[in-house]
């Protein structure tokens, strides 16, 4: 394997600080790499290779030997990287080849600079809700390497099973549940495979002694007499409580839409007594019969001036999306104020909406295919060959029984 020094090179001019270079060997050959620092003699202890910093230096100059013998480790420890990836790579390298790609070293090589440059390419192409989960994966796993003392990027060869049971460990011990683990692990190897595909790295399975599945979660769905309880609710004294009971309400009157899709509903999607759009988890088109007690939640916001239909969205020159997570936090902590107003013992979210929307529908004995064609699942797999044509009209009918149950 190769090995490397640091050296001191003095100045040919006297009392001029000279020169720290990097020497690669491998096979008896040697290389040399300026590193561009400079230091005086009384700055560099010889017989131990590193930079001293003399008892009467400057404060000015006791930060810049600081910052460099920092520049220093960092540097050597990627020549070190280099050098075991050429190593594992099982060819015969020459030094020349280590100066060179260290001289210009490929960025996708290093998985946290791979995961950056991938998640501002999503971005660059409009897809804002993977750019938001891999930017909120990569943070945690900078984290972790931040609380290992890892702040440097690692090369691909660097992430292994080890590593992940130790990013796995590290989250455990952060108290994050088991669901959220895995969520991180997941969009990690889905940003790791990514890598694969371009052939920066041969596929080692990093993931694999790590949990990535899903658990149950804790019931999300209420009955519907606690849906009519919080439909009932007089709220007129916080304006608040109640835009986010209102919305909540939308949500499972228009078979649990989720909130995204509310938020980007416009005007010209209801026509003619039906509501249509697009779901933008699935891209599938749903169509939904226009009832009463929706119209009764419309007519009670002002967008006169909006192409929205709902009052989530309020600026168009402003950002959308900015605007509609601003909402949803807004709704979701309302919620909670109202869920624990009437003791829920579970925390109210707009998802439960959905939820509670799908657990009444069953309980009325609906169909798993309706059920599944009215929410725009794209994963019942087991309802599939039955949802090729069924008729709307069964869930607009659907729709209508459950409404009526409040």
């Amino acid at each position: 394997m190769a090995s490397l020094k640091i050296k001191y090179r003095h100045s040919s001019i006297e009392g001029k600080a000279g020169t720290l270079f990097y020497q690669v060997i491998h096979n008896r050959v040697a290389r040399q790499i300026n590193s561009g620092y400079k230091i005086y003699p009384d700055e560099w202890d010889i017989f131990n290779s590193q930079i001293i910093i003399p008892a009467k230096t400057g404060e000015n100059r006791h930060r810049y030997l600081v910052s460099l013998k920092k520049c220093i480790k960092e540097d050597t420890s990627r020549l070190k990287d280099i050098m075991i990836r050429f190593e594992n790579l099982g060819y015969k390298y020459t030094a020349d080849e280590i100066i060179e790609y260290y001289s210009a070293p490929p960025v996708n090589e290093y998985f946290v600079s791979f995961c950056e440059n991938l998640i501002e390419q999503l971005r660059q192409i409009g897809k804002m809700r993977t750019t938001e989960t891999y930017t909120t994966t990569l943070n945690s796993f900078k984290r972790f390497m931040h609380s290992q003392k890892r702040d440097r990027d690692i090369p691909f060869d660097n992430v292994d099973s080890n590593l992940m049971i130790e990013y796995e460990q590290y989250l455990k011990f952060q108290d994050i549940c088991p669901n959220s683990t895995s969520y991180y692990m997941r969009n990690l190897r889905a940003m790791y495979n990514r890598a694969v595909e371009k052939e920066l790295v041969i596929q080692r399975y990093p993931f694999k002694h790590v949990y990535t599945g899903i658990d149950k979660t804790i019931k999300r769905a209420v009955p519907a007499k606690i849906i009519r309880q919080i439909r009932d609710m007089d709220l007129s004294h916080d304006s608040s409580l109640e835009y986010a009971r209102d919305l909540f309400m939308f949500s499972f009157y228009t078979r649990g839409m989720s909130f995204i899709d509310m938020a980007y509903l416009k005007k010209s999607n209801l026509q003619n007594g039906f509501l249509s759009y697009r779901r933008k988890k699935t891209n599938q088109q749903l169509l939904i019969k226009w009832e009463k007690p929706m119209q009764e939640i419309i007519d009670k916001y002002d967008t006169m001036g909006s192409s929205y239909l709902l009052p989530i969205i309020l600026d168009a020159e402003a950002d959308e999306r900015k605007q509609y997570k601003s909402a949803a936090q807004l709704v979701n902590s309302k919620l909670k104020k109202l869920g624990e107003q009437i003791g829920l013992p579970i925390p109210l979210t707009s998802y439960v909406a959905r939820h509670a929307w799908a657990s009444i529908a069953r309980s009325k004995n609906i169909p798993l295919a309706t059920i599944s064609e009215a929410m725009g699942h794209d994963s019942e797999n087991t309802t599939r060959i039955y949802l090729a044509s069924l008729d709307t009209s069964v869930v607009d009918k659907a729709n209508s029984i459950i409404l009526k149950t409040l």
